[in-house]
């Protein structure tokens, strides 16, 4: 096909976002998902506890990750958004799938990283799911994993720890890219100086229980989005939903579990 000026589109079309949540552990991020608009998960990990919500057998093995997408996009549903709950349980799933294709002990026996390169082959297969459910049958995707801490070495400042997404380097980077939300989800955290004696003072943190979602990359975590959103917000899809542009709706509550 020829391209031309003739060609130029614009368009202001909301399309479903693409959302991956990391953060500590029992915060409510699978609460946080499930809240979603009609929501089946895709569960590499037993973590729905008590919530009720449709979801497919744990997936012992990548294929069944695969299948599980494949039947979203051939067969009819009402289901508005797919949850995949969680990546940094899909990646062992990942890692053995790559191992069995290329005949190899262990994701490291090729050395130099070779097998962390070949896993982004499967991870790109998977994304490209996710992507035909969003892009083709219109699913909100919503990618759930743990975080880790780690230190960054920075080219301006001394080095200092950061909350990051619990996956191997390649991997995480390759999500994050794909992904148009990324949330950091945790407890809300402020700091006091006290007298200790002495004219000495320490720095205290108190915690006050309230759980938020970061929005925007700090030195202190990874964030991110696309869409203008504030910086905080309460862990709640209905504050999600509603800061969001376009249609985005809440289901009702379900108990608060990680």
């Amino acid at each position: 096909m020829a391209i031309s000026l003739a060609s130029l589109k614009r368009s202001a079309a909301f399309a479903a976002p693409r959302i991956l949540i990391h953060g500590v552990a029992g915060v409510g991020k699978t609460t946080f998902a499930t809240g979603a608009e009609d929501p089946v998960v895709i569960a590499t990990e037993d973590g729905l506890g008590t919530i009720d919500v449709p979801h497919f057998p744990l997936a012992a093995s990548f294929d069944d990750v695969m299948g599980a997408i494949a039947a979203l996009y051939s067969e009819d549903h009402d289901f508005r958004t797919v949850v995949v709950d969680s990546v940094d349980w899909l990646e062992p799933l990942v890692w053995k799938r790559a191992c069995a294709d290329n005949r190899w002990g262990s994701i490291e026996e090729p050395g130099y990283g070779k097998g962390y390169v070949a896993a982004l082959d499967l991870w790109r297969q998977y994304l490209d799911g996710l992507n035909a459910l969003r892009d083709e049958c219109g699913m909100t995707v919503i990618q759930i994993a743990h975080t880790d801490i780690k230190r960054f070495d920075s080219p301006e400042h001394e080095p200092y720890d950061r909350y990051v997404i619990k996956l191997h380097a390649r991997a995480a980077a390759l999500l994050q890219e794909h992904s148009d939300v990324v949330l950091f989800a945790n407890y809300r955290i402020s700091t006091v100086k006290s007298d200790v004696g002495f004219n000495k003072k320490v720095t205290r943190a108190l915690g006050s229980g309230e759980r938020v979602l970061y929005t925007a990359e700090r030195p202190a975590f990874l964030a991110k989005n696309r869409y203008g959103l504030p910086d905080v917000l309460p862990l709640k899809w209905q504050a999600f939903a509603d800061a969001m542009p376009g249609p985005a709706a809440a289901a009702a509550p379900a108990p608060e579990q990680d």
